[in-house]
């Protein structure tokens, strides 16, 4: 049992092992750029980069729409209608709400 324990014990009497442990378990816990940060930072980089896209298209659909509302005055007309409710002099407009 003795030379077992001496077998364990005889690497950890290096003092260049021991150094790289301690360093080792300093930067996987305890500095503040260590590894288990970085992995939620990696993370969070992954959802903003898809949110970026996602705005990214959105704008782009904007501005084909609202090129198509400058450029044409029946869309425009559409447009007002549909999205704020705007009717003519002698017409009704009905809402039907679909839940």
């Amino acid at each position: 049992m003795n030379d077992k324990l001496k077998k364990i014990v005889k690497p950890f009497r290096n003092k260049y092992l021991l150094t790289f442990i301690v360093f080792l378990a300093w930067m996987l816990f305890f500095d503040n750029h260590n590894l288990l940060d970085r992995g939620s930072y990696y993370r969070e980089i992954i959802i903003l980069k898809q949110q970026k896209e996602y705005y990214q298209k959105k704008i782009q659909a904007d501005k084909a729409r609202l090129n198509e509302l400058r450029t044409n005055a029946a869309n425009l007309e559409k447009f007002a209608r549909e999205q704020y409710l705007m009717k003519k002099d002698n017409e009704d407009i009905y809402l039907i709400d679909e839940d």
